[in-house]
């Protein structure tokens, strides 16, 4: 099954998708502030200067919350979203990609939100805005240091599975988009009584961590890292990610997927994760027993569409769909396709619960 907009139709994004999306929910009369004053006191000041009202809406929403580490008397600030309703069905707990923040979901989440779903936003230990100042992991037990880079234990071994048993506490719907599907895969591995389904996005699960870049001397990983961060070259690769985008929008969304580098840690999180050796999962993917949706962009121009095929036929219980029109990040590109997929996958009541006035946002 084929969803999205028909082949040749322009992609709904950005500015166009905000103004429709914004009337949409002052029709249904919600308490959405388009343009929200407060943010937390913690995020980078820039946040002022994002003009996307989705981006300001959602981050207004952050928040950190205290999560008990398991080999340390000490908690670590996780950032993250809380859900505005708890539903019926298991919760659906979003990550995101390489070098991010939940912040790249504005524009899925809300659809979500509204067809009825309990959402929930994680922030990656590492990237996004969690407060690593205080932070440093005790000695590790050998039988991790076997298995797992130091990069996924951050997330796999410390946080996310106090994060998960401290305040959702019930199986949830794991997404993970680009590296974020690695992250899933391996905490679904790990604690497969927390994981009820699977979906994975434009998947990248196959690369061998991070390669010849772990084996870099730290004064060159550190000036590789600062050149990552460096605006010229987030621009250029949002201008490549989205064909066609407006000037002004492509800075405005390079301001928002670059906003948690401004945090004082995130050099030091970054060259941590590049020489650790990231994650390595492929050898996983056979044992992965939950069901499992694999979603991918007709045109992504990062990762082979023939690894996604590759991906359905190795996981055991898989089913997997195309969004046709879209790129590596369907959730920036085609929101409202995407929503439709997940809550298919999901089962809401067994039916799909795309508000009308939502569903005309896109061609779905």
């Amino acid at each position: 099954m084929l969803v999205g907009s028909p082949s040749g139709a322009s992609v709904i994004i950005g500015t166009e998708f905000n103004e429709k999306f914004t009337r949409h929910r002052l029709r249904r009369n919600h308490n959405f502030r388009a343009w929200a004053g407060e943010f937390p006191a913690f995020l980078p000041k820039e946040v002022e200067n994002i003009k996307d009202q989705f981006a300001r809406n959602l981050a207004s929403r952050i928040e950190r919350l205290p999560v008990p580490l398991s080999l340390t008397n000490n908690d670590i600030m996780s950032s993250c979203v809380k859900p505005k309703i708890l539903g019926k069905t298991s919760p659906l707990v979003l990550l995101h990609g390489f070098d991010s923040s939940l912040l790249e979901w504005r524009y899925a989440l809300p659809l979500l939100e509204e067809a009825g779903l309990e959402t929930w936003a994680f922030d990656v230990l590492g990237w996004g805005f969690s407060d690593l100042g205080k932070f440093s992991l005790p000695p590790l037990p050998s039988y991790f240091l076997k298995s797992q880079s130091h990069a996924a234990l951050l997330t796999v071994c410390y946080s996310f599975p106090q994060f998960w048993s401290s305040y959702i506490r019930r199986p949830m719907t794991l997404v993970g988009p680009s590296l974020g599907a690695a992250v899933a895969i391996d905490f679904a591995i790990n604690y497969p009584e927390a994981v009820d389904k699977l979906i994975f996005i434009d998947a990248s699960v196959y690369a061998e961590g991070t390669g010849s870049l772990s084996r870099l001397p730290k004064a060159m990983a550190y000036a590789g890292v600062l050149l990552l961060k460096s605006f010229p070259l987030r621009v250029y690769a949002t201008s490549l990610s989205f064909k066609g985008l407006p000037w002004n929008t492509c800075v405005d969304w390079t301001n928002i997927g670059r906003l948690h580098c401004l945090l004082p840690w995130w050099e030091d999180a970054t060259v941590d994760f590049m020489i650790s050796g990231g994650y390595n999962v492929s050898s996983y993917i056979q044992h992965v027993k939950q069901n499992a949706l694999v979603i991918w962009g007709e045109n992504d121009q990062i990762i082979d569409n023939k690894l996604f095929v590759r991906l359905h036929c190795e996981l055991p219980n898989a089913v997997i769909r195309q969004i046709p029109d879209c790129g590596h990040i369907p959730h920036i590109e085609k929101p409202a396709a995407l929503s439709k997929l997940i809550l298919e996958f999901v089962q809401v009541d067994g039916q799909v619960n795309i508000p009308a006035g939502v569903a005309c946002v896109e061609k779905v």
